[in-house]
């Protein structure tokens, strides 16, 4: 059965009142009629099965016949910190990073970052970007969907981060560690970020930033990956280590 994604605010008095976009998805898109049932989440936790009652041009009401409230996973809150590539494969990424269970996304400019937007322009991808998420979430089965914040400098984003919780940064430098052991005997619940570099890699004086503010230097192995399959790649090496 198709999910839909709802927000938590429609919920009410045991129905879902289901507006634009999304209801016209349901009715024009998926051809679901009054009658048909329906599972829906709210980005929160809460997962809701129901039946259409009533269905309008652009609206629908659903009455709620179950609801879940599933328990998160036991592992750590995952932050990524992207630097965009090239054309849009930044998308690819944050569709691919909230099937992986990714948390939090930050689009990152960097020293060799080839795109450079406009702050209208970067207003914009931003609310695409949410809405890309939220397809994946529906997709792949998620009752969240991660948080992405709005495109932002290297060193802005580095000194956002609170000083608690696993800070990586891989990088192809010498010093580095392992990807496997820098993960080893960590506790589930501490947070981890990740920190990814453009093509062409970070700068000395950015990598010089990120060990300051507590990053460790790790290597993703012996080949060199593009940007837009470094990320990915350690977040399916931490599914895989917190995995039950």
């Amino acid at each position: 059965m198709s999910r839909f994604f709802v927000a938590k605010d429609s919920v009410k008095d045991g129905k879902i009142y289901v507006y634009g976009e999304e209801a016209h998805h349901i009715s024009n898109v998926m051809r679901l009629k009054v009658g048909d049932s329906i599972t829906a989440f709210d980005g929160t936790g809460s997962e809701y099965s129901g039946v259409i009652r009533s269905a309008g041009k652009r609206s629908l009401v659903i009455d709620i016949t179950d609801t879940r409230r599933l328990k998160p996973q036991e592992r750590p809150k995952i932050t990524l910190m992207q630097a965009i590539p090239k054309k849009e494969k930044i998308e690819y990424i944050i569709e691919k990073a909230t099937e992986l269970g990714v948390d939090f996304i930050i689009p990152v400019f960097t020293g060799r970052t080839i795109p450079q937007w406009s702050a209208e322009k970067q207003g914009s991808r931003t609310t695409r970007w949410v809405k890309i998420a939220t397809e994946a979430a529906k997709q792949c089965g998620r009752v969240d969907v991660p948080q992405i914040s709005q495109v932002s400098d290297f060193k802005e984003a580095v000194s956002r981060i609170g000083p608690h919780g696993l800070k990586l940064i891989a990088a192809l430098r010498e010093g580095s560690v392992a990807l496997k052991k820098a993960l080893h005997g960590r506790a589930r619940e501490e947070d981890i970020y990740i920190a990814i570099g453009p093509e062409g890699d970070f700068t000395e004086a950015e990598i010089g930033l990120a060990l300051d503010a507590g990053f460790e230097l790790v290597s993703l192995g012996p080949r060199v990956l593009k940007s837009d399959t470094a990320g990915l790649f350690v977040l399916s090496v931490i599914g895989y280590e917190y995995s039950d």
